[in-house]
């Protein structure tokens, strides 16, 4: 519980932080609780082992380009505070730059660019999502599901902050780089998926698809772009939890009639909407959610953001919204069909022996999992309720 409550510390820091420096510190405290969170499952020990070494290199990794971005930004404006920074770039008055600080214009580009790869390791986006499927698999499913929805929603606020409000200068020069970043991320994500024979690593690889469909909202470079991140973050981190949560449920029967490790191979999954109807319902409203399909949460996500994208991003990219939502229609058309492929699983396969037995959920997560359905069926029917926050969420970004 301890590591738990650091690594949420960090989080409700990290899209706080007003300097690059904060927003650092705030990474780290986020990150090494996860580290040695991802390795501690009671089974398959080797395997979360193994996701949590990992995770801790490839995330040191990412953390040192972030901080020597970080010191190349400052060597470039002569703070790390956000404001500083971005005022620095537009060239406004008032903000001074030392003499050690003049001539340093050749930092700028470098430095963003390191701030911008460190970000988009912590977000599983393409082609820095690599560590993404292994150490989804390998954790802890409960540490999965906070990492794959918290972590997700902390790390795309921070790099809400980033690009409108330290780097909105730059935009001629990042807006290119995440287009494509965009497209690539949820092209490999989707596809990806369509042949994982493991269910967590196919929601895995769906993180990394929505991760590029959150991108597009990110592009639009508007208070409607950030009003449709906000609610597709928020959508989609209920929506992820509640997903794990059934995992989590679905077991191996051991020799003795007893419960084992978690059931995560797809094949293990086939029947199971006659052994647990309750589950398998509630799994497939989520799965539809996360495809897009009207009527849910899912749907008014990806549409707020596909429509932020074609009515505001045109800079850099000729038609570039129109380009990048058929991408995103793409896209979404293929993870929708492993989406329903675990449904037709689900509900009619023959299971394979009787080697699979669902947990009783305690109370608290048989409400959370309640909660998760309710919310993304109402969201889907009445967004407006979650819309009237995220429009002042979005009064950050500045005019």
């Amino acid at each position: 519980y301890p590591l738990l409550l650091f690594s949420i510390g960090g989080m409700m820091l990290l899209p706080a932080a007003n300097d690059l420096l904060t927003m650092f510190v705030a990474l780290e405290v986020l990150s090494l609780p996860l580290y040695l969170l991802c390795g501690i499952a009671r089974r398959r020990r080797r395997l979360s082992q193994e996701a949590s070494l990992k995770y801790f290199l490839l995330g040191a990794f990412s953390s040192a380009f972030f901080l020597y971005g970080t010191a190349l930004l400052y060597g470039y404006a002569g703070s790390v505070g956000l404001p500083e920074i971005s005022g620095t770039i537009l060239g406004i008055t008032g903000i001074e730059r030392t003499n050690l600080n003049e001539g340093m214009d050749f930092l700028l580009l470098p430095g963003a660019a390191m701030v911008l790869i460190g970000m988009l390791f912590k977000i599983g986006a393409a082609p820095f999502h690599v560590w993404t499927p292994d150490v989804y698999q390998g954790a802890p499913t409960p540490i999965t599901g906070f990492m794959a929805s918290v972590t997700k929603v902390a790390a795309f606020g921070a790099l809400l902050r980033l690009a409108y409000i330290g780097m909105p200068g730059l935009r001629w020069d990042w807006q290119p780089v995440l287009f494509v970043v965009a497209i690539v991320t949820m092209l490999v994500g989707s596809i990806v998926a369509v042949v994982q024979a493991d269910v967590k690593r196919m929601l895995a690889y769906s993180s990394i698809a929505h991760a590029g469909f959150l991108l597009i909202g990110i592009l639009a470079m508007d208070v409607t772009g950030v009003r449709s991140t906000l609610f597709y973050l928020l959508v989609y981190g209920v929506t992820t939890v509640g997903a794990f949560a059934l995992v989590s449920l679905v077991r191996t029967r051991t020799d003795d009639g007893g419960l084992g490790g978690e059931a995560t191979r797809l094949s293990q999954w086939a029947g199971l909407g006659r052994r647990s109807p309750w589950l398998a319902g509630t799994f497939s409203l989520l799965l539809l959610a996360l495809a897009g399909i009207p009527l849910t949460s899912g749907f008014i996500g990806k549409f707020g953001v596909f429509a932020s994208a074609v009515d505001h991003f045109t800079t850099g990219v000729t038609h570039g919204g129109v380009i990048v939502v058929v991408f995103g229609v793409l896209a979404s058309v293929i993870a929708a069909f492993f989406y329903v492929r675990v449904i037709v699983l689900m509900y009619f396969s023959d299971p394979i022996g009787d080697t699979t037995v669902v947990a009783v959920p305690g109370p608290l997560t048989a409400f959370a999992i309640t909660v998760v359905a309710g919310v993304t069926i109402l969201l889907g029917v009445y967004p407006s309720l979650l819309m009237d926050l995220t429009e002042r969420l979005s009064l950050f970004q500045p005019s």
